[in-house]
């Protein structure tokens, strides 16, 4: 396509979002390389990121730009050649969170070092959603967020807790601390076991290096904060199967993650690629399904717009920390940082994505206290 035709397509796009090219509102996009048309028609959502980690285009405001867009339905109106396709088409035909590939996110993104992680988030290195109800900063948000799903799972002093996914050990440790619960939690990331077994130290908390499939025996409560994403529709099923086989019969059971409007087969594909590799979002017809004939749901929870706030914090801090990152990390890997934790903030702006808590028991089991809070 001829250049000149793929800017005046790419214009219209965008001023269907109120988007202009070389426009003077914080959202408007200013074009450094006119490659950059030809290259977002022809990649979509992937072209578009890539496009910025190559400096092909500026804008002051990423997260204010990627609302407009979303709200605007742009998303679905430019789908992209085959690299564009291809994490959609690999989701059908494969299971590509197997087994054999479920350490390559912890490989690929949670042990990229934990001085990135340490700079960005809150002191205890909680790397989900935060609970702003009554927070004011970061870390009040996050042990606000902590306590919430202790009290919604009705935690007591010498329950067994299973969680699924424990990234550093921050839920397992404010459990533990707080609430006298010994807790055992799973991993894919070697880097968030060797940190997260130093912050645990003295605590009845055990991290293992483990794929969630792994785990046995029972335990009172089984969570997960953050693991679903990376788990795959094609392996929600058995996701609740092991908690089913590691749950008590009168135990409870919480999810808290990243959901979507609409039931999909792969993740963005710039997403895929770059930051998340092999991660989806599941939709409420894919965890209901999952969980039908297994479990009772007890409540549903959505505060997706505190997840807005919580990332626009998380890139605070990591601005902030960048003079001193930057001895480690390249300015490629700056801005495509900078590009994920912006462009995820203004997709939760936009409510194109949710954040969900779910509590759930097995059939006749009394209903907890469980309510919103």
């Amino acid at each position: 396509m001829a250049v000149k035709a793929a800017e005046s397509m790419v214009r219209d796009l965008f001023k269907q979002a109120g988007v202009e090219v070389y426009g003077k509102h914080a959202w408007d996009i200013q074009v450094v390389d006119t490659r950059f048309y030809e290259r977002v028609l022809r990649d979509s959502s992937l072209g578009l990121g890539e496009a910025y980690m190559d400096g092909w285009w500026e804008v002051e405001s990423i997260d204010q730009l990627v609302e407009r867009l979303l709200r605007a339905g742009l998303d679905r109106q430019v789908r992209g050649g085959l690299r564009a396709a291809l994490p959609g088409l690999l989701g059908r035909l494969t299971n590509r969170q197997s087994r054999s590939r479920a350490f390559e996110v912890g490989e690929d993104h949670y042990d990229l070092g934990n001085d990135l992680y340490a700079a960005m988030l809150d002191r205890r290195l909680v790397y989900t959603c935060a609970y702003w109800k009554n927070a004011s900063n970061l870390d009040d948000a996050q042990e606000a967020k902590l306590d919430l799903v202790c009290r919604k799972i009705g935690l007591q002093p010498g329950m067994s807790v299973l969680e699924l996914g424990c990234g550093w050990g921050s839920f397992a440790r404010f459990a533990a601390e707080k609430y006298g619960v010994t807790v055992v939690g799973l991993t894919v990331s070697k880097e968030q076991v060797a940190l997260g077994s130093e912050l645990t130290r003295g605590l009845p908390v055990e991290l293992r290096l483990q794929d969630y499939r792994e785990v046995q025996g029972q335990f009172d409560r089984v969570v997960s904060v953050g693991i679903l994403e990376h788990v795959g529709y094609k392996n929600y099923r058995t996701y609740m199967e092991v908690v089913a086989r590691t749950l008590k019969p009168d135990g409870v059971a919480f999810v808290h993650t990243i959901g979507g409007n609409r039931s999909v087969t792969a993740g963005d594909p710039w997403s895929d690629r770059y930051i998340f590799p092999n991660g989806m979002l599941p939709s409420i017809q894919q965890l209901g399904a999952a969980m039908e004939d297994l479990f009772v749901m007890e409540d549903w929870h959505n505060f997706g717009p505190d997840y807005d706030r919580t990332l626009m914090a998380w890139h605070a801090n990591f601005e902030a920390a960048w003079p001193e990152l930057k001895q480690k990390y390249s300015e490629r890997f700056h801005r495509m940082w900078r590009y994920y934790l912006l462009t995820s903030a203004g997709t939760f702006r936009a409510r194109a994505q949710q954040l969900w808590q779910i509590v759930f028991t097995r059939t006749g089991t009394p209903q907890p206290d469980c309510r919103m809070i």
